[in-house]
């Protein structure tokens, strides 16, 4: 196989397939890409065997004849390090055969050790039981302001993921660690008919979010076991998560005595100052509400205290309750408006937070013992 492209034209799709890549692999392979040809030209893929992306490149890259078939494999990171070096406007020109690779670059030349291409694994095929047509844009945002809620290696592992719902009318993104929650939605052109449920693994949300960044849409296909994702030349194919996620609608509270309008800027520059000295493994910080003050403490096992003062639009009784700092900080960090909405009941029930004018997103976090 052989194939020729210009630095600028082979670098971004070799850092989107390497990305995948693990650096640490259970088989050999899977430190590989697989070049392809196919009828229109290159396809470039890599896989962790829970994740699998493939891009395509324009058919005057490949110098076969296209559809010809042809397949090679290549060391990912490293092909993706020698391209990423080499000077811009450079011509790069590869090519494979046998056990080893050829990358040729003016006076620079490379010879790297290539793996059988019928060792590299096949993601299993996805026979769609939905398929939607999603803006590009909106599912973007719809991860962006949620992703960050997954919980990292629970065992329950179904909160290890992100749930998407498609239902008439809309599209939802939940996500949550069982200490705070994120939910956003949007509205959805396409009748998805009963409506589905899907939970996409950690790796697979951040994956999805270095693919979504152009405009038009996106095409989602939902099968039983994965979830296929194609947008401009780009796709994605990840493993669900075989669970059942929990009934987020309990968790979020429908009515609260206690509101305040407040800054956004202004509660999240104080609320990163007097986290320098919470304690360092619950960074919780003691928010104390009476009038139209909000006043923020925080101290630490070495005595040190921090004292904040905020002013805010607040109805109803004082309050005092306390909260993760960098739970509250990650729900602030996302939201856009310059004006915020926090609901409260009491120090032992959650707060909900979201813009002083809905917009489809909002966050949950659990108070914290004082």
């Amino acid at each position: 196989m052989r194939f020729a492209a210009s630095r600028e034209e082979l670098l971004r799709p070799l850092q989107l397939v390497a990305s995948v890549v693990e650096r640490r692999q259970t088989r050999p392979i899977l430190a590989h890409l697989l070049a392809e040809g196919t009828d229109k030209g290159l396809r470039l893929a890599a896989t962790d065997l829970e994740v699998q992306l493939a891009v395509d490149l324009p058919g005057d890259v490949l110098e076969e004849a296209p559809g010809a078939r042809e397949r090679a494999t290549l060391p990912a990171r490293k092909l993706a390090d020698i391209v990423r070096a080499l000077p811009e406007g450079a011509l790069v020109e590869v090519e494979a055969g046998g056990d080893r690779v050829a990358v040729r670059a003016g006076r620079s030349r490379f010879t790297l050790l290539a793996l059988p291409p019928e060792e590299f694994p096949v993601v299993e095929t996805v026979e769609p039981r939905t398929s939607l047509a999603v803006p590009s844009a909106t599912l973007r945002r719809l991860l962006e302001r949620t992703h960050f809620a997954m919980a990292v290696q629970d065992v329950r592992y179904y909160l290890n993921g992100l749930l998407l719902e498609a239902a008439p009318g809309q599209l939802r993104a939940v996500a949550t660690d069982g200490h705070r929650l994120a939910y956003c939605e949007a509205a959805l052109e396409q009748d998805p008919g009963e409506g589905v449920q899907i939970i996409v693994p950690r790796k697979g949300v951040v994956e999805l979010l270095r693919l979504l960044d152009g405009e038009g849409e996106v095409r989602l296909e939902i099968g039983a076991n994965h979830v296929r994702v194609a947008a401009d030349g780009r796709e994605l194919t990840s493993k669900l998560i075989d669970g059942r996620f929990p009934d987020y609608q309990r968790v979020i509270p429908e009515s609260s005595d206690k509101r305040l309008l407040v800054d956004r800027e202004t509660l999240r520059e104080a609320l990163q100052r007097a986290s320098i000295l919470s304690s360092e493994k619950y960074r919780s910080v003691r928010l104390e509400l009476a009038g139209d003050l909000l006043r923020i403490t925080a101290n630490n096992p070495e005595q040190e205290q921090a004292e904040e003062e905020v002013p805010v639009d607040y109805q109803g009784d004082p309050l005092v309750i306390g909260f993760n700092a960098g739970y509250l900080l990650d729900a602030l960090g996302t939201l856009d408006q310059e004006r915020i909405r926090m609901e409260l009941s009491d120090p032992n029930s959650c707060c909900l937070i979201q813009g002083a004018e809905p917009d489809g997103c909002r966050y949950v976090v659990m108070p914290m013992r004082l």
